[in-house]
């Protein structure tokens, strides 16, 4: 009996692991929203930069992971990290707190994962959290609207 305990814990812990592990592949990280689409990386890119475009928002660079990746012969599947932004709004939120800079200007993630492509990008509240920007008064709500509104039109929604 008193090895039967041991096993039975033993295969809640590996049920409860599991779970973990399924729930991070569902996109459950703090603080990164997403949208997820059928079509590719290079459709999402061209939709999401006209409506970059669209928004009066200023298109930096658009790092290609994976071509990178090839670089130094190793593989990732299609992942490319748009950066972009608008100084009218980011200016505030470094003013606030200097820190900020390390997350701006804002970028999306569009990569494949499976059958499907992402689209990723900060929670602009998580920022918040993460620099103490509560005391500001900051149009994070428009921010979010925003950035949601840029993933559903890249995404095709």
């Amino acid at each position: 009996m008193s090895n039967q305990l041991p096993a039975t814990l033993a295969a809640l812990v590996l049920a409860g692991a599991v779970n973990i592990a399924m729930a991070q592949s569902d996109h459950a990280f703090p603080g990164i929203e997403h949208v997820t689409t059928q079509d590719s990386v290079d459709e999402v890119e061209s939709r999401l930069k006209d409506a970059l475009e669209d928004k009066g928002l200023t298109l930096f660079t658009v790092i290609n992971h994976t071509q990178n990746a090839e670089k130094v012969d190793m593989q990732l599947p299609p992942t490319r990290t748009v950066i972009f932004g608008n100084p009218k709004a980011g200016t505030p939120l470094m003013q606030c707190q200097g820190s900020t800079a390390l997350d701006l200007p804002q970028k999306m993630v569009i990569r494949e994962e499976g059958d499907a492509t992402l689209i990723e990008w900060n929670d602009p509240a998580y920022l918040a959290e993460r620099h103490e920007l509560q005391e500001c008064d900051l149009p994070l709500n428009k921010i979010t609207k925003i950035l949601r509104s840029l993933a559903e039109t890249a995404a095709g929604s």
